[in-house]
């Protein structure tokens, strides 16, 4: 069996390898092919060792700085929860993580950060890794590599609610429209927290409801899910589908899911622990916008300008300072 590797931390370096050593450490000896099979049959794929506890710290204490407005990078992220505001009085403790102040009914909402990377060099340093990168690219089968669309951070205080079930793809308007996402826990995961949760093998099914980003917090984590599986013709789904928790993840380990998998996660039931993790939404690196389908959206309409969507081609290019390239054949080959 190949000795498995210590997670890496990031300024020195992460290999591909070093991903496939940390499941090995876990389970029988690990190679890309059973990996991309599982992906494939799956829909996801797990790395219970990736990143090091201390970058996994360093990444927490930065996540604190910029929700309270402390950028390292000179620009904000994309999109910021309100700021939160320590007491200056003398005496009042400061707020803890996530802004929580021990009142379950008060900070109690999941915070969302949008392309944190533009505002800090450590996040921009972890979603920039060339061996995440390439792990995508080959469990997916992208010959020309990845590029990263997006990331968000989703960060639960304690009793925030849960996230309901949804899928990625369908929020990104690129052609092609493959989208993969690598899921990084800032937290030991326990049932508790309300760790991510995939549907097995439900990257399979047809493109049915996907819901929008404003169902995100819906009571009903459930309702599009089941939903989604009565339209493929599953039967009580609640009781037949098979739903695997991610809980037992440590701090610094990760998952790679199709955008097409469906998941979701519980509340914070805990009283006194936060619940973090990291989501980078990579795409094929030869991908343009479909204009009339971006122009329409939030996220992306500011990438097509006006003069452009007039033209005779019905895609535009994406500029690279937004959309880095992460990994590609030709990066491998200069360090041959």
């Amino acid at each position: 069996m190949k000795k498995a590797m210590s997670p890496v931390d990031l300024q020195h370096g992460l290999t591909a390898d070093d991903l496939l050593a940390g499941r090995s450490e876990q389970n029988e000896e690990t190679t890309l092919s059973s990996l991309t099979s599982a992906f494939r049959e799956d829909g996801f794929v797990v790395f219970p060792r990736a990143i090091s506890s201390d970058v996994v710290n360093t990444l927490q204490q930065r996540l604190e700085d910029v929700l309270r407005g402390k950028y390292d990078r000179g620009s904000p992220p994309d999109k910021t929860p309100a700021l939160i505001v320590d007491s200056k009085k003398s005496g009042r403790r400061k707020l803890g993580p996530l802004g929580y102040d021990g009142k379950t009914t008060k900070y109690s909402r999941v915070l969302q950060i949008i392309n944190i990377h533009k505002c800090d060099n450590e996040f921009q340093r972890l979603v920039t890794q060339e061996a995440i990168g390439e792990m995508v690219a080959r469990l997916s089968g992208w010959e020309h590599g990845a590029r990263l669309a997006q990331d968000q951070v989703w960060a639960k205080p304690p009793g925030s609610p849960p996230l309901v079930f949804h899928r990625d793809s369908p929020y990104f308007m690129f052609t092609p429209d493959d989208v993969v996402t690598v899921w990084i826990a800032l937290d030991d995961m326990d049932q508790e927290l309300g760790p991510l949760e995939y549907v097995r093998g439900s990257q399979k099914w047809g493109d049915g409801r996907v819901g929008s980003s404003s169902s995100f917090f819906q009571s009903d984590s459930k309702n599009l899910l089941y939903s989604a599986a009565a339209r493929e013709g599953i039967e009580d789904a609640e009781s037949c589908l098979e739903i695997i928790s991610l809980a037992g993840l440590s701090a610094g380990g990760l998952s790679i899911h199709h955008g097409k998998t469906w998941h979701g996660s519980g509340k914070n039931a805990s009283n006194d622990r936060p619940r973090r993790g990291l989501g980078l939404h990579f795409v094929p690196a030869e991908v343009k916008f479909i204009k009339e389908d971006a122009k329409k959206s939030k996220l992306w309409r500011k990438y097509v300008a006006e003069e452009d969507t007039d033209g005779d081609s019905p895609t535009i290019n994406v500029p690279d300072d937004d959309f880095p390239l992460v990994w590609t054949p030709q990066l491998e080959d200069t360090r041959l």
